[in-house]
């Protein structure tokens, strides 16, 4: 066990290395930096303007570099004006240069300062991150259930009547698009096109107060098309175990159909479907963003387009940290669950 997790770790945080260079590669290039330097000192500055305020303001170094200083392994630029003032990346506006450490990067806490919002990037990420992680919980706690229900209903009897009418339906909802159902729950439920103004069409009032009115609509858009994706792998894996020999055994002992089912066939018929949820969180982390926008829920999603949208590089690289770490953690837990319900697998 404690080899596989010293593996898992480094891979892990090989894996993040490699991911987060690529996206500060992408997110540096030289027209987001002039785009920049235009949006802080002018959107009419010349060429050679540019460059000089690129060179003050240290995005002239080397991109290898500059990610060092990015994660706190490299000392942070500093930058001496003819006037003898220091300005510097670990500096402060109007603080001692001599009293600023050296590093200041993701490792030392350091994430940055959103051009946007105005704001450190650890702080408008920390509350984001929160309005998506009720959202995200909300949805698991109506997804799984149901889709887990619906999945091992269908493969219980393989081409019944059953099967077919709960697998249309899960091939029906993994194919309609979230803004296409979104769009469909506020016309039908919350507008005065219908009359039946039931929910809200906004999310925004659950920002500060979560109801279910102004809160279900989202989260049904949302768990609608994870209800079918999980439900189809649940039902595949279900008949899959229902075919088994062990099963034929046990029905020919005299178990009943519904012992059989419990205490054989569900623990094994899991497996696979334990996997595909926890790839849900990563998923419904980034996956919120269409959701998010239509129903003007400002979770970590909406903030990743504000980001992207507005050449926020600081706030669009802490987004990608996030989202990269939720990634690498749900599949180290999803091994480790795998292992737990398959006793065939074993981590050494």
């Amino acid at each position: 066990m404690a080899k596989f997790l010293f593996r898992r770790l480094f891979t892990m945080i090989a894996t993040a290395l490699c991911l987060t260079f690529l996206v500060f590669l992408l997110t540096n290039l030289a027209p987001n930096l002039e785009k920049i330097a235009k949006s802080e000192a002018g959107s009419r500055i010349s060429d050679a303007e540019v460059a000089s305020w690129l060179e003050k303001n240290g995005y002239a170094r080397p991109a290898l570099l500059r990610y060092g200083e990015w994660l706190g392994v490299v000392p942070g630029w500093t930058h001496t004006a003819e006037d003898g003032t220091v300005t510097g990346r670990c500096i402060p506006r109007g603080s001692d240069a001599a009293l600023a450490p050296r590093y200041c990067g993701i490792l030392q806490g350091d994430w940055g300062w959103s051009n946007v919002f105005k704001q450190p990037v650890s702080e408008i990420i920390a509350v984001r991150l929160g309005l998506t992680g009720w959202l995200m919980m909300s949805v698991m706690l109506l997804m799984v259930p149901v889709s887990l229900l619906i999945g091992v209903l269908a493969g219980m009897r393989e081409g019944s009547k059953t099967d077919r009418t709960l697998s249309t339906f899960s091939i029906a909802t993994t194919a309609t698009p979230e803004y296409v159902s979104g769009v469909l729950f506020i016309t039908i439920f919350a507008s005065s096109v219908t009359g039946l103004k039931w929910f809200k069409g906004s999310a925004t009032s659950a920002m500060d107060d979560i109801t279910f009115e102004n809160f279900f609509l989202p989260v049904l858009t949302i768990a609608l098309y994870g209800i079918g994706y999980i439900a189809r792998m649940t039902r595949a894996s279900m008949t899959e175990v229902m075919t088994a020999q062990y099963i034929r055994t046990a029905l020919l002992k005299g178990l009943s159909f519904r012992q059989v089912v419990i205490r054989h066939a569900l623990r094994n018929a899991l497996i696979a479907p334990f996997t595909v949820i926890m790839l849900q969180f990563p998923w419904l982390l980034n996956g919120v963003v269409i959701v998010e926008t239509l129903f003007n829920y400002k979770g970590f999603g909406w903030t990743l387009v504000q980001a992207a949208g507005n050449n926020d590089i600081n706030l669009l690289l802490g987004c990608s940290v996030v989202a990269v770490m939720v990634v690498l953690i749900t599949q180290l837990i999803s091994d480790l669950g795998y292992a737990w319900l398959n006793p065939r697998i074993r981590l050494s």
